[in-house]
């Protein structure tokens, strides 16, 4: 049987067919012909979509998957919530596209998003609207702190990912993407990330004294460290792409303090993690920090129309008129959508869910902890991984997460992998989701990652 994308199946996870069904293997074979060879999820996960509801989506052939992916963590409060959607369509008829003027759904937008920022920072906070995407955010942050320090270098992290722009890719730690463009964005370092389960310097847990960032304090303060006082240092408080690694406490504080006590601006990248993800509206609230600048993108607007920010300490504003722009930074819809979801985040205690919710994964997931093939479980709020690994060697586990990948998703079950190799089973659910929706997945999952190690021996 099967679907146009406008007729809603029973919303339970079901697949009816081999994957990809007959109408989706139609679609992929259009896509393959007539789209660029860089198209990356339908790879791994062979579907067609034709709509989607809160936690669930459904393909071109009607089956049905609970949706751990999320639009790779856009959809925060899921798949077209009505909230949502309404606001957008009541927008679309009064005003779509404002470039950078001033109107209501800006201001309203604006007020709703400062806010959720911690009282000592909202009062000193500016805004700047960038273009769609992630990573022009992070092209305007960086641009910003080179215009205001003067300065041209730049720290980030192994491991991290900023994006796949030309300057945001410089600053992603991952070589394979950046080996294929030359002259790249020069004056980079890269610094050691408090990365436990594979310790960057080489110690053992019992050893540990957070020396990882011993080397950046080090490099920094030493007049012979041979690295200029850079312009910005740039952190993710949750490596997503990088394999869904917390930060260390210790790690991020005692970044935050050198980075003040040499007048540093401190870039947090919360593209991934920002708008509830790990249970406080930004992670850095977890580790009681104040950072200079904050990037946001992925679910400001909640439900997937584009919107990219950044917020800064006004005693940054040094930017000349037109300094960064972009065509499309005055979507009203996204603005009308955002102000709403705020609302519901609120109204609904959004927040108390993900933690909830993410105890509860945490729970589910807990009994991997003694799994041969498991290296860690790992996250903050709705925001998961496992990592995989040969318990022979230590070598990350690749064609097993493969194979659970591909599982689950026959199950009804969509996750995402990351990290090291593509050895790290990501779960990142709408920030809504059940109870009943996370203990469905979990067994789904769980045994998938059973029925995968037997073929994986």
């Amino acid at each position: 049987m099967t679907h146009t994308p406008t007729t809603r199946p029973a919303l339970a996870p079901r697949v009816d067919c081999d994957l990809p069904g007959p109408r989706s293997a139609e679609f992929l074979e259009h896509q393959r012909q007539w789209e660029s060879s860089a198209r990356a999820y339908p790879r791994n996960l062979p579907i067609a979509i034709a709509g989607g509801e809160g936690d669930y989506l459904w393909d071109m052939d009607g089956n049905v998957f609970i949706d751990f992916l999320a639009g790779a963590g856009v959809l925060s409060l899921g798949h077209n919530h009505p909230e949502l959607v309404h606001a957008a369509t009541e927008q679309l008829h009064v005003l779509t596209h404002g470039l950078d003027f001033p109107t209501p759904a800006k201001r309203e937008f604006v007020d709703a998003q400062l806010s959720m920022l911690p009282p000592d920072l909202r009062s000193r906070m500016r805004m700047h609207f960038c273009g769609p995407g992630g990573a022009n955010a992070v092209d305007a942050a960086i641009k910003l702190c080179k215009t205001v320090t003067g300065r041209g270098d730049l720290v980030s992290f192994q491991g991290g990912f900023h994006g796949s722009s030309h300057a945001a890719m410089a600053l992603t730690g991952l070589v394979a993407q950046k080996r294929p463009i030359a002259n790249g964005v020069p004056g980079v370092h890269f610094f050691p990330y408090s990365y436990c389960a594979r310790c960057p310097v080489g110690l053992s847990p019992d050893s540990c004294e957070t020396n990882c960032v011993g080397l950046l304090e080090r490099s920094l303060r030493d007049p012979n460290g041979g690295i200029p006082l850079p312009a910005a240092v740039i952190l993710e408080l949750v490596q997503g792409e990088g394999g869904v690694i917390p930060a260390d406490r210790d790690f991020v504080r005692r970044v935050r303090a050198l980075t003040a006590e040499l007048d540093i601006p401190l870039v947090v990248d919360e593209v991934q993690t920002g708008c509830g993800r790990t249970g406080t509206w930004f992670a850095f609230e977890h580790y009681d920090i104040e950072p200079d600048v904050i990037i946001a993108s992925k679910a400001l607007s909640g439900m997937g129309l584009p919107v990219a920010v950044i917020f800064y300490d006004q005693r940054l504003d040094g930017w000349a008129p037109g300094a960064h722009t972009g065509t499309f930074r005055g979507n009203q819809a996204a603005f009308a959508a955002g102000t709403a979801a705020v609302h519901v985040v609120r109204r609904d205690d959004v927040l108390g869910n993900v933690r909830h919710r993410g105890r509860q994964l945490e729970g589910r997931l807990g009994v991997l902890r003694g799994h041969p093939w498991v290296r860690e479980v790992r996250g903050l709020g709705l925001m998961w991984g496992i990592e995989l690994a040969d318990p022979r060697d230590g070598r990350p586990a690749s064609g097993y997460a493969r194979a659970v990948q591909a599982y689950a998703l026959r199950r009804g079950l969509i996750i995402e992998l990351g990290g090291r190799d593509d050895s790290v089973i990501r779960l990142m659910p709408p920030l809504t989701v059940t109870a009943e929706v996370i203990d469905l997945a979990a067994t789904i999952l769980l045994d998938a990652i059973g029925h995968c190690e037997a073929a994986v021996r």
